[in-house]
């Protein structure tokens, strides 16, 4: 399958998107959970096609407590295991570019906790799954159910792109799903302790700074 020959998954459902991405890719295709909402869906979606595809997050070691124990909340409630994605230590980077680099240089902070071991994590995959909607910010407005990610040189899978936020919701709700309580507290979108505010959409991210993306997502 080539860029010129991906099928048009845009008529088709996230169930139909995702049943096409595990026929066609798996067992090398890799499912980037980020124990957001989106990820709470796409996750359950999955299990039920199958429950035994490659799941990973990305621990940048700076994640609120609540994201951790939403990690063993859902692995408990489906039966399935996350794999453990890191980049180099909090010590590590300290040594390298100094005390708190988030607050100095958040791009960078967001190559070495992020991009990095995103890249790293790929390596073994042939298309990876995403839980991107058009409806979160400017930047995703585009974003298409299937794409070649040139960055990472793979297929990318985004089921949800045409979903708006009462979608998720009302899926989670009808399905039981579990999901991160800190989006009860006015999170809409959640990331590291020490950058992420209440806000609506991913405004809060990286408070008090025009950046609304990590770097995860370009290309």
């Amino acid at each position: 399958m080539t860029a010129d020959t991906a099928p048009d998954l845009e008529p088709a459902t996230a169930e139909e998107v995702l049943q096409f991405a595990v026929e066609r890719f798996h067992p090398r295709l890799y499912v980037a959970c980020s124990f957001q909402k989106e990820a709470s869906v796409i996750m359950d979606l999955l299990v039920r096609i199958e429950p035994a595809v490659h799941f990973f997050t990305l621990d940048t070691g700076l994640l609120f407590q609540e994201t951790y124990e939403t990690w063993d909340r859902v692995e408990k409630h489906y039966g399935i295991e996350i794999d453990r994605q890191a980049g180099i230590s909090l010590a590590e980077q300290a040594n390298r570019y100094g005390e708190r680099l988030w607050e100095r240089d958040p791009d960078l902070c967001c190559e070495e906790r992020k991009v990095i071991p995103l890249r790293d994590r790929l390596r073994g995959a042939d298309a990876w799954v995403a839980g991107l909607r058009r409806e979160q910010s400017r930047t995703r407005s585009s974003t298409k159910k299937i794409g070649w990610d040139k960055r990472h040189g793979l297929w990318k899978i985004n089921p949800l792109a045409e979903w708006s936020e009462a979608d998720v919701w009302a899926y989670i709700l009808a399905n039981d799903v579990p999901y991160h309580p800190l989006h009860d507290q006015g999170y809409q979108s959640i990331g590291c302790t020490h950058c992420t505010r209440p806000s609506a959409g991913r405004h809060g991210r990286w408070a008090g700074t025009d950046k609304i993306e990590c770097g995860l997502h370009d290309g």
